[in-house]
């Protein structure tokens, strides 16, 4: 009898736990991770042709960004998130209080930000449990993930697993690779820099082992497996994280010192959402890892409004500027003239694709009636 899709990565999670990992195993474990991987996308693609799984949640995005609040239950979340924004979440003592996403917006140096209290997360989320699938569907379209931290459990690394295994990655950008499917000649591997992490031929045995019959595949940095994997599924998305310590005024600095001695690697602020310690500092931390930018907008033929910047992220295009402008001016746009960092003169005419840079003056020229 065929073995389902479960007990088919069960037999190859088990059988990469028994074998020992070692150069001479390397590219069998890889083509393993591989094979995994394949299954678990097909896993879900049935799942979602099925609609199985509870409902999910819908948020409105609104503002220059969003955040996600992620952490345990009863981390103190629905607080910081009354105390942060205009929300009012439902704040109790107990476990599992918040049932929904409650948005709030958080305003800063012109920067308007919303901010997602979620339902708290618990160990195995990403498989499922406490409505986990759901939780972590939403926090995937956040732009920022702030991690709350009880002060009295401290244990980060269960929650970064979490939404490690559904696909978020912190704090890095996608591996600079591109595979490309051709008509034929099989795998061909071109790397543009030494790789000592893998080989060509793990990386060609990796690419047909998750589907590929024949594809170039340009490496132009030094990845692993797991990179490789992440590049094969496709289904990344990677986001900007910050952690919070939260009810530092419950304990002494002592202890508070043991706390940061254990998490020094996610530099983590040290705030009392209760007592409004600390969130000051907050909100300048989630604005400079937000990497906003502010451009200044400048009608025709009069002079630019210096006194109300445009907010928009980092990497932001003029196609973007248009959006957070009004949802027509994209679809009516003609052309934009910028001065600034970003243009090569003054003035210079640009389309939707120019990257835009922090000062820059934007003219956004839109066709007259929306024709």
């Amino acid at each position: 009898m065929a073995l389902t899709i479960e007990e088919q990565i069960k037999a190859i999670e088990d059988e990469i736990a028994k074998t020992q990992y070692n150069k001479k195993t390397q590219g069998h474990i890889g083509l393993l991770k591989a094979k995994i991987a394949r299954l678990k996308m097909e896993q879900e693609k049935r799942r979602a042709a099925s609609g199985g799984g509870a409902p999910g949640y819908s948020v409105k995005k609104s503002g220059n960004a969003t955040i996600a609040l992620v952490g345990f239950p009863s981390v103190g979340k629905s607080t910081l998130l009354t105390k942060l924004t205009d929300a009012k979440s439902e704040v109790a003592s107990y476990a599992f209080t918040t049932v929904d996403v409650i948005p709030g917006i958080m305003y800063h140096k012109f920067a308007k930000i919303q901010v997602l209290d979620l339902p708290g997360l618990i160990r195995d989320a990403s498989k499922g449990k406490g409505r986990g699938r759901e939780v972590l569907a939403v926090v995937r379209t956040a732009d920022l993930i702030l991690f709350v931290i009880d002060v009295y459990d401290t244990n980060v690394e269960v929650l970064m697993n979490e939404l490690y295994n559904t696909g978020i990655r912190l704090n890095t950008r996608p591996p600079n690779v591109v595979i490309t499917k051709t008509d034929r000649g099989g795998i061909e591997v071109k790397p543009t820099v030494t790789m000592t992490k893998m080989t060509k031929e793990m990386v060609a045995d990796m690419v047909a082992a998750y589907g590929h019959v024949n594809a170039e595949v340009i490496v132009r940095e030094d990845i692993d497996e797991e990179q490789l994997i992440d590049v094969l599924t496709g289904n990344r998305v990677y986001l900007r994280s910050v952690t919070v310590v939260n009810k530092v005024d419950l304990v002494d600095q002592a202890y508070l010192d043991s706390v940061m001695k254990k998490l020094k690697d996610h530099k983590p602020l040290l705030i009392s959402a209760n007592k409004e310690t600390g969130l000051e500092e907050l909100k300048e931390a989630i604005y400079r890892k937000l990497d906003f930018i502010h451009v200044f907008l400048k009608p025709q033929g009069k002079e630019a409004d210096m006194d109300e910047p445009m907010v928009i992220l980092g990497g932001s295009t003029v196609g973007d500027l248009c959006d957070r402008i009004h949802r027509s001016f994209r679809r009516n746009f003609r052309y934009a003239n910028v001065w600034g960092k970003s243009a090569k003169f003054p003035g210079q005419m640009v389309g939707v694709d120019h990257v835009l840079s922090d000062g820059d003056i934007v003219t956004v020229v839109v066709k007259r009636g929306g024709e």
